[in-house]
Parts: structure tokens; C-alpha cells; sequence
């Protein structure tokens, strides 16, 4: 019983500071815009966006031409066997 007289005025005080934040919150225009928080989530944010895409340099045609197989590589390559194309029919 005696906790009562202690819990009684506690829960008094908290419910003061509860009203006081309350009415703070109202003061501040917290409650005005039910609508739009809520919509908010739903819209995309402009640093989410993808960027444009970015446009590559083609390589040099000497570069390329250098990483292609020579033609004396592909000879020596279908006189091992190890090429599959060798074995394959004509591709419809």
C-alpha cells in the first residue's frame, strides 16, 4: 500500500511531462501535414537515381587488333585438335 504513494505522484508527474511535449509538438506544427509523410517514403530520391551512363573511349584499332589471334596460332591450334569449332557441322 505504501507503494502507492509513491507510484501516484511518479505516474502524475509523467503524465505532466507527457501533456507538456504534447502540447510542445502542437506549438511546432508537427500534427498540421497528416498526408504527405506518409507519401513521402513512396517517392523516389534524387540521390538514389542511376547516374547516365558514362560513354567508354573505344579502344585504339591497334590495341584490338593486337589481342586477336594470329592466323598461324589457329592453324596450329586445329592441327593439335584442341579446337572444338573443328568438329562442329555446319550451324544452321
Amino acid at each position: 500500500m505504501n507503494i502507492l504513494l509513491f507510484l501516484i505522484p511518479v505516474s502524475m508527474v509523467g503524465l505532466g511531462v507527457a501533456l507538456w511535449f504534447f502540447i510542445w509538438a502542437v506549438k511546432r506544427g508537427q500534427f498540421e501535414d497528416m498526408d504527405t509523410p506518409g507519401l513521402d517514403i513512396l517517392r523516389e530520391d534524387e540521390h538514389d537515381r542511376p547516374l547516365a551512363p558514362r560513354r567508354v573511349a573505344a579502344p585504339p584499332v591497334a590495341a584490338v587488333e593486337a589481342s586477336l589471334p594470329s592466323e598461324s596460332s589457329s592453324e596450329n591450334a586445329d592441327a593439335s585438335g584442341s579446337n572444338p569449332d573443328r568438329h562442329r557441322g555446319p550451324q544452321d
